[in-house]
């Protein structure tokens, strides 16, 4: 047993959703005497480094139908959601909870696991992937750290729990969740052996279902700064597992730097160089998220759009829209502050409606055909005008169009 083996204890102050009276009904149901549960995982991992949590998970030794009858006879809700891994989703003061009965595998092909129940904690911490996520929380704040987690959290340090190629064969996403964690709890450069073992097991990332990976991508693009994690994820060979291509990590760069906050969607706009589709389709994207990325890439410039440029924006795209064009397009020159004159203006001008509607054009006597050719016209001459012109001035553009 190594140093990093030896459990230790550590006591953490309770965070809100510890103390929260929903999350403690789901905990007093089934504190049963020799099978009392636990939180694990990020919730506790997050609360030790003072950061939200956006999931409180729960661990009891109990099989899967005790814990249904627990929850029953608390008066407490509940979904039958993964039984066959143990999985139940409590249901108590309007909010959800993980409970997962203490497992191990038995089985593994790289994608899916067999599991066997049981009421070693330890065991079951074994299983889980990063020794940051192998942590366990008593009701009352003491923690219980198998593999050194705690420290590694504070250190920002993200290993495996145990040899990392054997935790990959057991899941290739693993692969990606390990930069995904890095990006978002790292600190300077990765796990030697952990990037060692990722880049000899990459190709398995080829054979998993393209919503595992777009779950993960999106996660990983939407920390703080992807950038340093994607560069080293491209010198090791195992980006283009993922999109086919190395990327754009300039103009990713570029756009972290005007547009912090931009959302995981726009940086793959950013990152990608080649088509949409076929990434698209690997990645089993929405049809509004294709939608986007497609219509963000048609519509790429090389200069900011003057006033007329970002009225026409706001009047195709609508305000989000014009916004993450001319992020996007700043973002390979983002030197240029003409681009953050066009994007005030994009944020603070109105979003431009055409004055006229084709029941103004049937007024003038116009039907079928002609009236959707009369409007199209009066568009094209409202858009030549800068968008400016009123209602006023548009009808008597269409009074001139319809001879009236």
């Amino acid at each position: 047993m190594t140093a990093y083996d030896m459990p230790s204890h550590h006591l953490m102050s309770l965070p809100g959703w510890a103390t929260d009276p929903a999350a403690r009904a789901v905990i007093a149901a089934l504190s049963i005497p020799g099978f009392d549960p636990r939180f694990v995982g990020g919730c506790v991992r997050n609360a030790l480094l003072g950061r939200d949590a956006a999931d409180v998970d729960i661990a009891t030794p109990l099989r899967p139908e005790a814990v249904m009858t627990a929850l029953r006879n608390a008066g407490l809700g509940f979904i039958p959601t993964g039984l066959e891994h143990g999985t139940v989703t409590a249901r108590s003061g309007g909010k959800s909870f993980e409970v997962t009965t203490l497992r191990v595998d038995v089985e593994t092909d790289g994608r899916h696991a067999v599991v066997e129940f049981t009421a070693d904690w330890r065991a079951d911490a074994a299983r889980r992937d990063f020794t940051m996520n192998a942590l366990s929380a008593e009701p009352d704040g003491a923690v219980h750290d198998y593999f050194g987690g705690v420290a590694d959290a504070r250190e920002g340090r993200v290993r495996f729990v145990g040899d990392p190629a054997q935790r990959i064969a057991e899941d290739a996403l693993r692969i990606l969740r390990f930069f995904r964690f890095h990006a978002h709890y790292g600190q300077g450069d990765p796990d030697p052996a952990a990037l060692s073992a990722c880049a000899a097991a990459a190709g398995g990332l080829d054979r998993l279902s393209g919503e595992r990976v777009r779950a993960e991508l999106l996660k990983l693009l939407a920390a703080p700064d992807p950038v340093p994690v994607w560069q080293v994820m491209a010198d090791a060979g195992i980006a283009r597992h993922v999109l086919g291509e190395d990327g754009d990590i300039a103009r990713l760069q570029g756009l972290v730097r005007v547009a912090p906050g931009a959302d995981p969607v726009l940086r793959l706009a950013a990152l990608l160089r080649g088509d949409v589709a076929p990434v698209a389709a690997r990645l089993k994207l929405s049809n509004e998220e294709r939608d986007r990325l497609a219509g963000l890439r048609a519509d790429a410039m090389a200069d900011a759009p003057d006033e007329a440029g970002v009225r026409l924006l706001l009047y195709r795209h609508g305000r989000g829209g014009a916004r993450d064009r001319i992020r996007l397009a700043w973002a390979a020159a983002p030197k240029r502050r003409s681009f953050k004159r066009a994007l005030a203006a994009a944020e603070k001008e109105p979003v431009p409606t055409l004055p006229v509607r084709g029941r103004d054009i049937v007024a003038l006597g116009l039907s079928g055909p002609a009236v959707g050719r009369a409007l199209a016209e009066v568009e094209r001459w409202w858009i030549g005008q800068g968008l400016r012109p009123g209602r006023a001035e548009s009808l008597g553009r269409l009074r001139e169009l319809a001879g009236a």
